[in-house]
C-alpha cells in the first residue's frame, strides 16, 4: 500500500490521465500539478507506466479492504453479502472513473499497459468466481469462471443499454437480478456437464495474464494439458510428440520447432481443439522468439 504522499501524487496522476488521456499527460504535468520535484516523482515511480501499475494496485487494495469489511462476521454463503460487495466495488470503480481510464489505456499503443488492464480484470474475475463457489458450494467450481465471464458480459451490455436509454434503475436490484440469471446458468451447466471454456482455456488465460512469459516447463505442462483434453489423430500425435521432444531439449532447436508449429495447427482445421491448439502454438512461438 502506498504511503500518504505517494498516494496523493498517484491520485493527481489518475485525474490527469482520465481528463487528458494517458498519452497526452506528461510526467512534468504530474510534477507541476502535484507540486513536487522531478526527483520526488522518480523516487515514487520509475515511469508513467509504473505510476499506472501502482494506481491499479491501489484501487485493488481499496476494493479488497471494502470487501473484507463487508464480509467480516458474515456467513460466506450469504448471497446478500456478495451482492453488497459487488455493488460497493462498482461504486468505487465509478468514483475512480476506472472505465474511462481503461478506455484511454486500451486505445493507446502501450502493450504493457494493456496487459495491466487485463491483469486487473482477471484478478477481479478470479475474486468473483471464488465468491460464487463460497455462495453456491464447491461442486460448482469448474463452472464458476465461465459463469463469472457471462455475468460481466451481461452486466456490461445491460449498463450500456440502461444508460443510453436514460433508464432509471437500482444498481443493487440490477446486480441481484443478473446474479439470479447466473445461478440458473450454473445449474444448467451442472445438469448438462457442458461448458464453452475448459480448464485448458482458463489456465492459459491466467498464466498468460499473470506472467510476462511462460517458462519452458510451463510450455511442456501446457502441451500435456492440450493432449489430455483431446484424442489426437495419428498425424496430430506424430507432430505433437516431436514438438514436445524438442521443447524438452536443452537447448531447444528453435528452427525445428518453428517449422513444426504450422503443420501441427493446420492438422486441427475443422476438427475439435483448434482454438486450444492455436493458444498452444502461439505460446510456443512467443517463447521461442523471446529466448
Amino acid at each position: 500500500m502506498m504511503n500518504e504522499r505517494k498516494r496523493k501524487v498517484a491520485d493527481i496522476a489518475l485525474k490527469l490521465f482520465i481528463d487528458k488521456g494517458f498519452q497526452d499527460t506528461s510526467i512534468q504535468e504530474i510534477i507541476d500539478k502535484a507540486d513536487i520535484s522531478k526527483g520526488t516523482f522518480y523516487n515514487y515511480f520509475s515511469s508513467k507506466n509504473d505510476c499506472i501499475a501502482e494506481i491499479l494496485e491501489n484501487i485493488r487494495y481499496d476494493a479488497s479492504q471494502q470487501r473484507v469489511a463487508i464480509q467480516v462476521g458474515k456467513d460466506d454463503k450469504d448471497r446478500d453479502v456478495l451482492i453488497e460487495q459487488i455493488t460497493t466495488i462498482m461504486k468505487l470503480n465509478e468514483e475512480n472513473r476506472l472505465r474511462t481510464l481503461f478506455e484511454n489505456i486500451l486505445s493507446s499503443d502501450q502493450a504493457d499497459l494493456k496487459k495491466l488492464v487485463m491483469q486487473h480484470r482477471v484478478i477481479e474475475m478470479e475474486w468473483m468466481a471464488n465468491r460464487l463457489v463460497d455462495v453456491m458450494g464447491e461442486e460448482i467450481r469448474e463452472y464458476a469462471t465461465e459463469a463469472t465471464i457471462l455475468y460481466f458480459g451481461m452486466l456490461q451490455y445491460m449498463l450500456f443499454t440502461l444508460n443510453i436509454t436514460n433508464s432509471q434503475f437500482s444498481l443493487h436490484d440490477l446486480i441481484e437480478t443478473l446474479l439470479s440469471y447466473v445461478e440458473i446458468l450454473i445449474l444448467q451447466m451442472e445438469k448438462s456437464g457442458k461448458t464453452i471454456l475448459n480448464r485448458f482455456n482458463i489456465d492459459f488465460l491466467k498464466t498468460s495474464v499473470h506472467k510476462k512469459l511462460m517458462t519452458q516447463t510451463e510450455l511442456i505442462d501446457l502441451a500435456h494439458q492440450l493432449h489430455s483434453h483431446y484424442a489426437f489423430q495419428d498425424d496430430q500425435q506424430d507432430l505433437f510428440d516431436v514438438i514436445v521432444y524438442e521443447l524438452e531439449r536443452d537447448p531447444i532447436r528453435k528452427v525445428v520447432v518453428q517449422n513444426l508449429l504450422k503443420p501441427f495447427l493446420s492438422s486441427f482445421e475443422g476438427k475439435p481443439g483448434k482454438a486450444q491448439a492455436q493458444l498452444f502454438t502461439n505460446a510456443v512461438w512467443t517463447y521461442l522468439k523471446a529466448n
